[in-house]
């Protein structure tokens, strides 16, 4: 069993399972009955993305020491009492079903996604 990081929209990978869109937002234009059929999510997760303030630093972010620095907000948000309490969730199911997370970010190196696989693996969580 395992946690897929994906691109929401991309064509879903067999086992892939239950995606989880980890996003602020749902996708612009695409009717809330064709999120899943289009490939974006089953189930919207926003506790797991960057608050929308965090989201324009990271779209804003140009190098790597203003990258550096989302991260390290990122993180903090993520350590809050809901989003820490689901990650432990996702961790601990990763090892009983396949799951899939992801955000519409091109370059997961610059996507929240990264933040969030290192937080998984660090919880245990089988990750692929």
């Amino acid at each position: 069993m395992t946690i897929h990081i994906v691109q929401l929209g991309s064509p879903r990978s067999a086992n892939e399972g239950l995606r989880l869109g980890t996003v602020r937002r749902p996708p612009r234009g695409v009717p809330k009955a064709e999120f899943a059929s289009r490939n974006f999510y089953d189930i919207w997760l926003p506790v797991l993305s960057p608050s929308a303030a965090l989201v324009a630093d990271a779209k804003a972010s140009a190098d790597e020491k203003s990258w550096a620095i989302f991260v390290k907000k990122f993180r903090a948000e993520m350590n809050e009492p809901a989003a820490r309490q689901l990650l432990d969730l996702l961790a601990a199911l990763s090892h009983q079903t396949h799951m899939a997370i992801g955000c519409y970010c091109d370059d997961e190196r610059h996507c929240h996604r990264s933040v969030l696989r290192e937080l998984l693996l660090a919880r245990g969580a089988v990750v692929s």
